[in-house]
Protein backbone atom coordinates (compact mmCIF):
# COMPACT_ATOMS: atom_id res chain seq x y z
CA UNK A 1 0.00 0.00 0.00
CA UNK A 2 1.32 3.54 -0.64
CA UNK A 3 1.13 6.21 1.94
CA UNK A 4 2.61 9.17 0.18
CA UNK A 5 -0.62 11.39 1.00
CA UNK A 6 -2.22 12.27 -2.12
CA UNK A 7 -4.73 15.15 -1.94
CA UNK A 8 -7.65 15.30 -3.34
CA UNK A 9 -10.28 18.60 -4.13
CA UNK A 10 -13.97 18.13 -4.94
CA UNK A 11 -16.95 20.55 -6.24
CA UNK A 12 -20.29 21.20 -4.99
CA UNK A 13 -21.86 17.67 -5.01
CA UNK A 14 -18.76 15.48 -6.33
CA UNK A 15 -18.26 13.96 -2.36
CA UNK A 16 -21.79 14.37 -0.90
CA UNK A 17 -23.87 12.16 1.35
CA UNK A 18 -24.85 9.18 -0.82
CA UNK A 19 -21.35 9.10 -1.05
CA UNK A 20 -20.33 9.91 2.72
CA UNK A 21 -22.66 6.90 3.61
CA UNK A 22 -20.57 4.35 1.16
CA UNK A 23 -17.47 5.12 3.62
CA UNK A 24 -19.24 5.25 7.38
CA UNK A 25 -22.11 3.39 8.71
CA UNK A 26 -23.85 6.69 10.14
CA UNK A 27 -27.22 6.95 8.49
CA UNK A 28 -29.32 10.00 9.68
CA UNK A 29 -30.37 10.98 12.48
CA UNK A 30 -26.59 10.48 13.20
CA UNK A 31 -25.21 11.06 9.88
CA UNK A 32 -23.08 14.84 11.03
CA UNK A 33 -21.25 15.34 7.38
CA UNK A 34 -23.24 16.46 4.89
CA UNK A 35 -20.01 17.22 2.08
CA UNK A 36 -16.21 16.79 1.78
CA UNK A 37 -14.55 19.64 -0.05
CA UNK A 38 -11.42 18.19 0.57
CA UNK A 39 -8.30 15.16 1.86
CA UNK A 40 -4.99 14.38 1.78
CA UNK A 41 -4.78 10.73 2.21
CA UNK A 42 -3.38 9.69 5.99
CA UNK A 43 -2.74 13.54 6.54
CA UNK A 44 -6.10 16.11 6.86
CA UNK A 45 -8.99 16.60 6.15
CA UNK A 46 -12.10 18.98 5.20
CA UNK A 47 -15.76 18.46 5.79
CA UNK A 48 -19.24 20.44 5.91
CA UNK A 49 -22.32 20.00 8.29
CA UNK A 50 -24.68 22.19 7.35
CA UNK A 51 -26.88 22.90 10.70
CA UNK A 52 -30.35 22.83 10.35
CA UNK A 53 -33.45 24.07 12.62
CA UNK A 54 -34.55 20.69 11.22
CA UNK A 55 -32.33 18.50 13.13
CA UNK A 56 -33.75 16.31 15.47
CA UNK A 57 -31.33 17.07 18.97
CA UNK A 58 -32.99 21.23 19.01
CA UNK A 59 -36.57 19.77 19.77
CA UNK A 60 -34.49 19.40 23.38
CA UNK A 61 -31.47 21.23 23.40
CA UNK A 62 -33.42 23.88 23.69
CA UNK A 63 -36.49 24.84 22.15
CA UNK A 64 -36.08 28.16 23.05
CA UNK A 65 -32.62 28.67 21.87
CA UNK A 66 -31.68 25.80 19.72
CA UNK A 67 -28.00 25.22 20.22
CA UNK A 68 -25.93 21.92 18.69
CA UNK A 69 -24.73 19.85 21.84
CA UNK A 70 -20.82 20.02 21.97
CA UNK A 71 -20.67 16.37 21.81
CA UNK A 72 -22.44 16.37 18.62
CA UNK A 73 -20.02 19.09 16.94
CA UNK A 74 -17.20 16.28 18.45
CA UNK A 75 -18.78 13.39 16.40
CA UNK A 76 -19.69 14.82 13.55
CA UNK A 77 -15.62 15.89 13.71
CA UNK A 78 -14.88 12.03 14.47
CA UNK A 79 -16.80 10.64 11.16
CA UNK A 80 -14.96 13.68 9.10
CA UNK A 81 -11.92 11.68 10.32
CA UNK A 82 -13.42 8.32 9.83
CA UNK A 83 -13.78 9.11 6.06
CA UNK A 84 -10.01 9.81 6.22
CA UNK A 85 -9.22 6.60 7.64
CA UNK A 86 -11.56 4.52 4.81
CA UNK A 87 -9.84 7.31 1.92
CA UNK A 88 -6.24 6.65 2.98
CA UNK A 89 -6.73 2.63 3.38
CA UNK A 90 -8.43 2.39 0.51
CA UNK A 91 -9.70 -1.17 0.05
CA UNK A 92 -7.31 -2.40 3.07
CA UNK A 93 -10.43 -0.78 5.19
CA UNK A 94 -12.78 -2.66 3.78
CA UNK A 95 -14.98 -5.12 6.21
CA UNK A 96 -14.01 -2.41 9.19
CA UNK A 97 -15.35 -0.26 10.59
CA UNK A 98 -13.71 3.15 12.46
CA UNK A 99 -14.37 3.39 16.64
CA UNK A 100 -13.63 6.19 18.77
CA UNK A 101 -11.18 5.42 21.72
CA UNK A 102 -10.56 8.83 23.49
CA UNK A 103 -11.40 12.22 23.46
CA UNK A 104 -8.90 14.82 25.04
CA UNK A 105 -8.51 18.29 25.64
CA UNK A 106 -12.24 19.03 24.01
CA UNK A 107 -13.03 23.03 24.39
CA UNK A 108 -16.08 24.95 23.28
CA UNK A 109 -15.75 28.28 22.12
CA UNK A 110 -18.55 28.90 20.22
CA UNK A 111 -22.24 27.82 20.48
CA UNK A 112 -23.49 26.82 17.14
CA UNK A 113 -27.02 27.35 16.19
CA UNK A 114 -29.49 26.54 12.92
CA UNK A 115 -28.07 28.12 10.08
CA UNK A 116 -24.39 27.92 10.67
CA UNK A 117 -22.33 25.83 8.29
CA UNK A 118 -19.88 23.61 10.22
CA UNK A 119 -16.74 23.63 8.79
CA UNK A 120 -14.72 20.18 10.14
CA UNK A 121 -11.19 19.89 9.83
CA UNK A 122 -8.67 16.92 11.06
CA UNK A 123 -5.16 16.48 10.79
CA UNK A 124 -3.68 12.99 11.66
CA UNK A 125 -1.06 13.36 14.39
CA UNK A 126 -0.47 9.62 14.56
CA UNK A 127 -0.93 6.28 13.15
CA UNK A 128 0.51 3.32 14.48
CA UNK A 129 -1.17 0.16 12.56
CA UNK A 130 -4.88 0.71 13.28
CA UNK A 131 -4.92 3.20 15.73
CA UNK A 132 -5.03 7.01 14.56
CA UNK A 133 -4.62 9.87 16.77
CA UNK A 134 -6.23 13.41 15.29
CA UNK A 135 -6.35 17.00 15.84
CA UNK A 136 -9.95 18.40 15.37
CA UNK A 137 -11.06 21.96 14.45
CA UNK A 138 -14.62 23.28 13.97
CA UNK A 139 -15.21 26.46 12.56
CA UNK A 140 -18.33 28.92 11.42
CA UNK A 141 -17.06 30.81 8.96
CA UNK A 142 -13.59 31.80 10.20
CA UNK A 143 -14.61 31.57 14.17
CA UNK A 144 -13.16 28.70 15.94
CA UNK A 145 -16.13 26.75 17.34
CA UNK A 146 -15.04 23.61 18.99
CA UNK A 147 -11.67 21.77 19.07
CA UNK A 148 -10.50 18.17 20.62
CA UNK A 149 -7.12 15.49 20.11
CA UNK A 150 -9.09 12.31 19.64
CA UNK A 151 -7.90 8.58 18.95
CA UNK A 152 -10.03 6.02 17.16
CA UNK A 153 -8.84 2.60 15.79
CA UNK A 154 -9.58 0.21 12.83
CA UNK A 155 -11.48 -2.97 13.90
CA UNK A 156 -13.38 -5.79 12.11
CA UNK A 157 -17.03 -5.12 11.70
Amino acid sequence: MNKEPQKHTFKSGEYDIPRIMEKIPHRAPLLLVDRVHEFETFNSIEALKCVTYNEPFFTGHFPSRPVMPGVLIIEALAQTSGILVVESLGKESEGKLVYFMSIDNAKFRRLVVPGDQLTLKADVIQMRKTVWKFEGKAFVGDQLAAEATFTAMLVDA
